[in-house]
């Protein structure tokens, strides 16, 4: 195949130069805490299954479970766990043809955004510390 000249046309929009909205963005990242709240259920599975196969094994994964890796993996959890509510909520509100302007999306991105943060720093004052 030769080369087939470009000639006036415009290249396509790339994420260098195109601004996702934020409703893209959430909705991007509704996607990736589903994935990433596998990664936090399998860890309380392990933790489970030690405590169910003996003291040696609860032992080691509850030491783990309770590093600061740990600690991180389950706060990251519990964000994901709200976000990805929060995303869901969001998500009944569109099948239900509300907050489907772009302002009222952006808006609604942004509530997801912060309530997510505000839920997981609640549930960690009232679990953690309280």
């Amino acid at each position: 195949m030769g080369d087939i000249p470009r000639g006036n046309r415009p290249l396509s929009p790339h994420l260098s130069v195109y601004k996702l909205p934020i409703a893209a963005i959430t909705s991007i990242m509704t996607r990736i805490t589903g994935q990433a709240l596998v990664a936090g259920l399998l860890l309380v599975v392990w933790w489970l299954v030690a405590a169910a196969t003996g003291p040696r094994a609860f032992a080691t994964a509850d030491w783990v479970l309770r590093s600061w890796i740990g600690y991180l993996v389950l706060l990251g959890s519990v964000w994901a766990l709200w976000y990805h509510f929060l995303a869901g909520i969001r998500h009944f509100f569109y099948d239900a043809r509300l907050l489907m302007t772009k302002p009222q999306a952006k808006q609604a991105s942004w509530v997801l955004i912060w309530g997510s943060v505000g839920l997981t720093l609640l549930t960690l004052l009232l679990f953690v510390i309280g």
